[in-house]
C-alpha cells in the first residue's frame, strides 16, 4: 500500500491516543486505541508501527501490542513487510474501487431493507435528519453536517439484522471514514450528499426498495467519483 506521500496532512499536534483505560481486555483496549489513531489520521498512512515505542506510549507490554496490530492487520488498516515491518497501510485506487463496490452492495441492501420495513420510528429520524442537513448546507457548521451524514449511516445500517453482515459493514465504515478524512474538504460534496441523502429518504418513504437502491448506488458511485478524483495522485495498485 501507499505512504504517507500524497496524502493531505490532517493530523494536527496533541496526543496519538487517549490513555482511557477501563477494564476490557488490554488487547481489545490497545486495539481500539490503535484504531481511533489510524481511523482518524492521528497515525498517518506509511507511519511505522514499533511495538517497543507503542508500548511505551500505551504503558502495556509487547504482547497486547503484536496481537491488537495482528487484528488491525487482518481489517487492511495495517501492514507488515518484511523491510519495515508493521505501518499504517494507505490506499491505491484499485483498494479504494474494491472498497466501494463492497459499499454498493452493502448500503444498497441496507436501502432496501430500509424501505420494504423501516419503523415509522426510524422514518421520522430520516426526515428529521434530512431537515437538519438542508438547512446547513450553507455551511455555517461543518462539524454539525457531518454528524448528521453519520447519523443518517447509523440509522440506515440499523436496518440490517444480519451479524455477519453487520460485521463487514463495521470494517467498512472504518475504513470510509479513514478515506473520508483523507479527503476532507473537496468542493461541494457534503452539500452534494445532504440531497443525494434527501433523494433515497424520499424514496424509503415511499416503500419502493428499487428506487431507494437505485438513488442509494447513485449517492455512492457520486461520492466515489469525488473520492477518486481528490486522491489522484495514488498508484493503480498497492
Amino acid at each position: 500500500m501507499p505512504t504517507s506521500a500524497g496524502y493531505a496532512g490532517r493530523t494536527e499536534p496533541g496526543p496519538i491516543f487517549t490513555g482511557q483505560h477501563d477494564r476490557r481486555k488490554v488487547t481489545d483496549w490497545v486495539y481500539e486505541e490503535l484504531k481511533g489513531a489510524i481511523v482518524d489520521l492521528r497515525l498517518a498512512p506509511g507511519k511505522p508501527l514499533r511495538e517497543a515505542t507503542l508500548a511505551e506510549q500505551l504503558g502495556v507490554s509487547k504482547t497486547p501490542i503484536r496481537q491488537a496490530l495482528t487484528m488491525l492487520e487482518q481489517e487492511g488498516l495495517v501492514e507488515t513487510t518484511s523491510f519495515k515491518g508493521a505501518v499504517v497501510g494507505g490506499y491505491s485506487r484499485e483498494d479504494l474501487l474494491e472498497i466501494y463496490e463492497l459499499r454498493e452492495l452493502l448500503e444498497n441492501l441496507a436501502a432496501r431493507a430500509a424501505a420494504e420495513s423501516m419503523s415509522a420510528e426510524d422514518r421520522s429520524r430520516l426526515d428529521r435528519i434530512s431537515r437538519e442537513s438542508r438547512k446547513l448546507k450553507n455551511g455555517n457548521d461543518p462539524a454539525r453536517l457531518a454528524a448528521l451524514v453519520s447519523e443518517f449511516d447509523d440509522v440506515l445500517f440499523d436496518q440490517v439484522h444480519n451479524s455477519r453482515i453487520r460485521a463487514l459493514i463495521e470494517n467498512l465504515r472504518a475504513h470510509l471514514t479513514r478515506i473520508g478524512h483523507l479527503t476532507e474538504g473537496i468542493p461541494g460534496r457534503m452539500e452534494a450528499s445532504v440531497d443525494e441523502h434527501e433523494k433515497i429518504v424520499q424514496a424509503i418513504s415511499a416503500r419502493d426498495p428499487d428506487l431507494a437502491e437505485q438513488r442509494m448506488r447513485e449517492h455512492i458511485r457520486s461520492v466515489r467519483d469525488d473520492q477518486l478524483s481528490a486522491l489522484a495522485g495514488l498508484p493503480d495498485q498497492a
